[in-house]
């Protein structure tokens, strides 16, 4: 099974959904293939340092609002392990961020790269369009610091995250997480672990039957 998953670093819903998906495949039995994409929800960077909670706020049309959403995901991410500080999370462009998930995909360690950005970004306070606190995630997971860096410097894999944004447009795709399995069928949503094995259990037995067709 392939399972090509569009998100964003700085989308809370996201990290909610790459620990809902991996809950909800312990135990599929059936290998599976994950590959992250890139996908940005505000292309437009914003003002340097400005906290999540500001940028959110003006686009919620005030604090109340995003106060709700902010009270809403935290508590569905502590449900799950995650913990989001939104009053540390800083307001990023996240284009060099996608870059880094790209050569680290290289290296065989995509999704470990996905997992230390959602985790600095949310719980860290990190600025994850830094290129030096970028190259320096990169050491957290193993992957050589100073290789980052150069390949951030450099614009390596700009074209690459520039064809997961055209690719998302073609197929339609306006909010993350997005799941498209086996690219024939699609999930949006962090949804919840049981809806996303059942999701799974018909997929396959869905394509069980093609087979015998």
């Amino acid at each position: 099974m392939d399972i090509q998953v569009w998100s964003d670093i700085t989308c809370p819903w996201c990290y909610l959904g790459k620990r809902r998906l991996e809950a909800a495949l312990a135990g599929f039995g059936r290998p599976v293939r994950i590959t992250y994409r890139a996908f940005q929800l505000d292309p437009s960077p914003p003002p340097r340092r400005m906290s999540v909670k500001q940028a959110l706020a003006a686009k919620l049309g005030g604090p109340a609002r995003a106060e709700r959403m902010f009270a809403q995901v935290t508590s569905l991410a502590a449900s799950e392990g995650l913990i989001l500080d939104f009053d540390r999370a800083v307001a990023t462009d996240t284009f060099d961020a996608h870059r880094l998930v790209a050569w680290a995909a290289r290296h065989g360690r995509q999704a470990d790269m996905v997992e230390v950005l959602h985790r600095a970004h949310f719980t860290q306070g990190i600025d994850v369009g830094s290129f030096p606190d970028l190259a320096a995630l990169a050491g957290v997971i193993g992957l050589d610091r100073n290789a980052a860096l150069h390949c951030l410097v450099s614009g390596w894999g700009a074209d690459m995250v520039r064809s997961d944004l055209v690719a998302a447009r073609d197929l339609g795709i306006t909010s993350v997480p997005t799941f498209v399995i086996d690219g024939r069928f699609a999930v949006q949503g962090a949804q919840e672990v049981a809806m996303l094995r059942e999701a799974l259990a018909e997929i396959q037995r869905r394509e069980i039957i093609d087979t015998r067709r």
